[in-house]
């Protein structure tokens, strides 16, 4: 029998009454462990968790991790007509001029890894890195791009990445979500970069700040006792079930009851990740925390180690979401300081989280993927009257750089490669579907295997694609 209680006229109403702010987190993922996960195949990998360090805009490859030494002999040239025509955002490339890097590589490690030094504090762990350099799509627009590199497909309404993650592998935590999102400012492709598209709303990812509180209203109202709390949400989880009893299928309630109830889990658990209070002062050091530059993506970086410790499945960082008056990775416009700004924002941070992962045997589990939009010309950018933006780039989907460490990855080598002037991918092409396809491999899952039924067709993350799959590469 129900307790006693006034009766409300409506659902609406009721929960307005209850008062406590957690309508807020109906629609984000949190996920009851193991709950609905599809079983994962049996394929072995050391691959437990992902840290997905995403930077918003697009980096330049020939800037960062591809160096190419003919575009210093052809500086200022036009583009020969042997590298072909194909089609940018801003830029007739016949009408402007090749543009070299100004930055200086250097080979790192035991391995001689070739990276700038923009990222000199990450090419410290250039023996741990994977460097894929023939990544390519067709997306030449901000959406399109990260649409591919999110979700493996370019419009929108497919799942995101980490939904399929965990749609696979399930949840290795019973008070967090298993998929965490930090963001930087908006991102141009919204929430859809994140969400679960035709699979259940469960899966989808949950937004966390990086400053307190991390969720908005997660703390209990003090009037009202852990006790009291617990029995109101357990009349609203029955009335919830009666409802859906009568609507099968309804996937949206089911998320929304999955949230009500790791919500109250929460209270505890998030404020708790968001502590670094017994951080000691060498590991904040390392990520840059006492530095304001790299302060806001330290912490993210922090935090994404202190959630997959706690057995959250997908964390994903994002540099560069436009915020004020900055544009992120874009650099059509002086991208020479605009690349310098942005890396030594994250630099340190990124070295300082795969120090510390491996220092507490953490990186053998976990997959850090660095990556952005797409990649950027190797000549001027054309957006202004046609003529060239001599110090800027345009977009380049054609060919471009994602890095790999962890999940039991044998670094310092290289994958792939494009032609002399960072054009297009070249030498192993490797598409989305191959690099998803990928990293489902390193997490022990068969994505041809990982399917869900919709619309009348079994869907995968690699639609029909991903034969060129290169995990055994990797290992």
């Amino acid at each position: 029998m129900r307790p006693h209680f006034t009766p409300a006229n409506s659902r609406r109403e009721f929960l307005e009454r209850s008062g406590l702010g957690f309508g807020a987190l109906a629609a984000s993922l949190l996920l009851q462990r193991d709950a609905h996960a599809a079983p994962p195949p049996p394929v072995t990998a050391k691959g437990k968790s992902v840290i997905y360090l995403f930077m918003h805009g697009g980096p330049s490859h020939i800037d960062t991790f591809d160096p190419k030494p003919l575009l210093s002999q052809l500086d200022g040239k036009p583009v020969p007509p042997s590298f072909g025509k194909v089609d940018f955002q801003f830029t007739k490339m016949e009408k402007v001029p090749l543009l070299a890097s100004r930055r200086v590589f250097k080979k790192r490690g035991q391995s001689g890894l070739e990276i700038s030094d923009l990222f000199e504090h990450t090419a410290a762990h250039a023996d741990d890195l994977a460097v894929i350099r023939s990544c390519h799509h067709d997306g030449f627009t901000h959406i399109t791009g990260q649409n591919w590199m999110n979700t493996g497909w370019a419009r929108v309404g497919r799942p995101s990445v980490g939904s399929w993650v965990v749609y696979g592998l399930g949840s290795a935590s019973d008070n967090l979500p298993a998929y965490v999102v930090m963001l930087d400012g908006g991102i141009k492709g919204g929430a859809p970069l994140y969400g679960s598209g035709f699979l259940p709303a469960t899966y989808q990812g949950t937004v966390l700040r990086a400053e307190n509180p991390p969720i908005l209203n997660v703390n209990r109202p003090e009037e009202i006792t852990a006790p009291d709390q617990r029995k109101m949400f357990d009349l609203l989880q029955q009335f919830n079930a009666d409802h859906k009893n009568a609507r099968a299928g309804d996937n949206e309630l089911a998320a929304r009851m999955a949230a009500y109830e790791l919500a109250f889990k929460m209270q505890m658990s998030v404020p708790e990740v968001a502590d670094i209070t017994k951080e000691t002062d060498a590991t904040r050091k390392l990520y840059g925390l006492d530095d304001n530059m790299t302060s806001e993506f330290g912490m993210q970086c922090l935090m994404a180690r202190r959630l997959v410790e706690r057995g959250v499945r997908f964390v994903q960082l994002y540099s560069g979401g436009k915020k004020g008056s900055e544009v992120g990775w874009d650099g059509h416009n002086q991208c020479e300081q605009n690349h310098e700004f942005m890396a030594k924002k994250v630099d340190k941070p990124i070295a300082g989280l795969l120090a510390d992962l491996k220092s507490r045997g953490l990186l053998d589990s976990t997959v850090v993927l660095w990556g952005g939009d797409f990649g950027r010309t190797p000549f001027t950018d054309g957006a202004e009257g046609g003529s060239g933006n001599r110090n800027g780039r345009d977009h380049n989907p054609y060919g471009f750089t994602v890095w790999m460490a962890g999940g039991g990855i044998k670094g310092g080598k290289v994958i792939g490669g494009t032609d002399e002037i960072g054009l297009r991918a070249t030498q192993d092409p490797v598409t989305m579907h191959d690099l998803h396809g990928t990293l489902l491999g390193l997490l022990g899952v068969d994505h041809k295997k990982l399917t869900y039924f919709f619309q009348g067709r079994d869907f995968r993350l690699t639609d029909v694609h991903g034969e060129n799959t290169f995990t055994s590469r990797l290992l």
